[in-house]
């Protein structure tokens, strides 16, 4: 190739490349493994993105970045970094790879309205993100795991693809096999009530969920922001 070509970049712009991009890598062997623990990824960014409250108890003993030298200062990042830093947080939350994920991108660019909010709201349609929203699961990548040993069933036909879209008016059941197995039992005891979103609606007696209608961005209830994706892609 021709050198030349990369002259014209700024030199921040080529120290966050770097340096993000090594931790983009360690992000996608994590995300690929569901035996690690998402600690690490929580310390990075910052904020509890997983949802689960032992990791607001982590953040609180150490509100620093993981690493072997203990604690450090943040490393203050450019522009060009801080939206890359929001793409690798946005794919941590929902458990997918950058191929997967730019895909995504591209499908929500070709849709009307805002590139960002039908990114998010692609995201948000996936199966195992709705079984997490249900309260079925404690965690997304719990979630996927289940949805993966076929434990629901939607619109009474079993699937076991956690990428599968959902549209309004779609079912999600837990199996009759399914319905007496330990985690299964722990996650309706978790369940207090009914849930808070208007997009949603849960049975907790016959472990069923609906998905309503396709979620406004307000509804979503995220600490994203997209926006930041859309212009790091369109560069």
């Amino acid at each position: 190739f021709r050198s030349h070509q990369f002259v014209t970049l700024p030199l921040y712009r080529i120290m966050d490349a770097v340096l993000l991009k090594e931790d983009e890598f360690n992000l996608e062997i994590i995300m690929a493994k569901t035996n690690i623990p998402k600690g690490k990824l929580v310390r990075k960014f910052g904020e509890n993105i997983f949802g689960n409250p032992k990791y607001d108890n982590l953040l609180n003993k150490k509100p620093y970045t993981p690493g072997q030298h203990g604690p450090t200062r943040r490393r203050r990042l450019s522009n060009y970094g801080i939206q890359l830093k929001e793409k690798q947080k946005i794919k941590a939350m929902y458990g997918v790879l950058e191929r997967q994920f730019r895909n995504y991108f591209k499908k929500a660019d070709k849709m009307k309205g805002e590139t960002g909010t039908n990114l998010l709201t692609l995201l948000e349609r996936r199966l195992d993100n709705v079984v997490y929203r249900l309260g079925f699961a404690s965690t997304r990548a719990q979630a996927r795991q289940m949805v993966n040993h076929a434990h629901f069933l939607v619109n009474n036909r079993k699937c076991h693809y956690p990428s599968a879209f959902l549209n309004p008016g779609d079912v999600v059941q837990v199996r009759d096999k399914s319905k007496k197995l330990d985690i299964i039992m722990e996650s309706m005891k978790r369940i207090k009530g009914d849930i808070d979103l208007s997009w949603l609606e849960l049975d907790k007696s016959k472990m069923t969920g609906k998905f309503l209608e396709v979620p406004d961005r307000e509804e979503m209830a995220l600490t994203v922001n997209e926006q930041l994706v859309v212009e790091l892609y369109s560069k």
